[in-house]
């Protein structure tokens, strides 16, 4: 079995973010987020990684991380570019938006022969993530049901007091496997707890903290890409008459789609780490604090690469 590879999603506009904030410097050493979970997954055993990013950013990307971690692992370059369509599809007029997280794994596509992991750029993980994922993918094989992972985190971990974010929230069977996972795409805290909205905030439903969510931490075989591929013109028909300027097509649909059609099992995977993330600026002092703190106990050292 080929050694697994981590494909890292940081082709999206930061707009909430009002910035490239794939490279806004967190760490000491004018790291950025990225730079922790390459080390971590460095840490794991991880070798290879495939940037998955846009054209138009490609040498500041290249020149804030991508160069610096050559020294240590085998980078790839993926584009993840709107007109990458199936034959007879175009771009709807006003489209900027990218197409969404499963449309960057397919972006990946030609680099991608076994077993790989999926995170966000803008996402602090922690080290017993990439532990716990790179040590499944190293050991599960395809078989008649694909046998995929994702790592979950407490929802209460994963929440921003700067505004409403995306959370993937899961379901889970008796034997750990994943049930089904719902895209709430506008979640918040408030003085009670944590809630979201499904209509721009008439209405507002709680979840609990102890929730467990997805980051987009997950584990596939070759096996999703081609079942990806396969989905994506249908999911075209069915979504841009809908929605044609905002509609993503998401990594947990097709992962629902397979679990409902009973071809693939999903273990879910616990990390206890805290998540970080910039989701809006005024995030950054908080992941800049927690970053130096990991620093000052040892977990990393002031130069990552050095």
């Amino acid at each position: 079995m080929n050694k697994p590879v981590l494909v890292v999603m940081a082709a999206g506009m930061g707009s909430r973010y009002g910035g490239m904030k794939q490279i806004d410097p967190v760490g000491p050493c004018g790291q950025v987020i990225v730079d922790y979970s390459l080390y971590d997954a460095r840490r794991a055993g991880f070798e290879t990684v495939i940037f998955v990013i846009k054209h138009e950013i490609e040498e500041a990307f290249k020149a804030a991380i991508g160069d610096r971690v050559s020294r240590v692992m085998d980078v790839k370059y993926a584009f993840q570019q709107l007109d990458e369509l199936p034959e007879g599809y175009t771009i709807p007029e006003g489209r900027v938006k990218p197409w969404g997280t499963c449309h960057a794994v397919l972006a990946a596509k030609p680099y991608i022969h076994g077993p790989f992991a999926v995170i966000n750029a803008d996402d602090y993980y922690g080290p017993e993530a990439f532990k716990v994922i790179y040590d499944h993918l190293s050991t599960h094989a395809d078989g008649e049901v694909y046998d995929y992972c994702m790592v979950s985190y407490l929802l209460k971990n994963t929440v921003s007091e700067n505004g409403s974010v995306a959370r993937g929230v899961c379901a889970l069977n008796e034997d750990s496997t994943l049930h089904s996972v719902t895209e709430r795409t506008r979640i918040e805290t408030y003085k009670d707890g944590i809630h979201y909205t499904e209509d721009g905030g008439e209405s507002w439903t709680d979840l609990p903290g102890e929730t467990p969510v997805s980051m987009n931490l997950w584990g596939f075989g070759e096996s999703f890409v081609k079942e990806a591929d396969r989905r994506f013109a249908r999911w075209l028909d069915e979504n841009l008459e809908k929605n044609p300027l905002k509609c993503e097509y998401f990594l947990p649909l097709v992962v629902s789609e397979l679990i409902g059609e009973k071809k693939a099992a999903v273990k879910v995977l616990r990390s206890t780490d805290k998540w970080y993330g910039v989701t809006y600026r005024e995030d950054k002092p908080v992941v800049v604090e927690a970053i130096a703190k990991k620093t000052a106990d040892g977990l990393y050292p002031e130069d990552l690469w050095a």
